[in-house]
């Protein structure tokens, strides 16, 4: 993992800095132009590991989310409102996956989980109709 590197002439920050002709990566000061080459081609490494708990843990943000996909065929059982965001998540402890419903209530936030998936993916639409309309 690469660290700060500082200059050896003036002690400012060197940033990294690509030499097209020789195909190196540099470090560069800003200040006196001292240059160095890289020991590792490794300039940063950001490694973002969170699991659906933490991504999901605040309501507000979730039912915010205009990412994730809503549904208005549940009711949340606290409040009553006909609309949450979904996502799928894995259960621990058991096999598959569940569908997570989060509440849009913002004053509620009520999160639940559901199983079945069947209730959800009915068609929006006959196919015989569809296909009668457009042959």
């Amino acid at each position: 993992m690469s660290t700060l590197k500082f200059c050896r002439q003036c002690n400012n920050v060197l940033y990294p800095k690509a030499d097209k002709d020789q195909k190196l990566l540099l470090y560069a000061c800003r200040n006196c132009n001292h240059e160095e080459a890289a020991d590792n081609n490794v300039v940063s490494r950001n490694k973002i590991r969170h699991s659906v708990q933490l991504r999901t843990r605040d309501p507000e943000n979730v039912a915010a989310d205009p990412t994730l996909p809503r549904t208005k065929s549940v009711s949340c059982s606290q409040c009553n409102r006909g609309e949450a965001v979904l996502f799928q998540a894995p259960v621990k402890g058991e096999e598959g996956m569940a569908l997570i419903f989060v509440c849009c209530n913002p004053t509620c936030g009520n999160r639940w989980r559901d199983r079945t998936l069947h209730s959800l993916l009915k068609p929006r639409f006959n196919v015989e109709e569809f296909s009668i309309l457009y042959s």
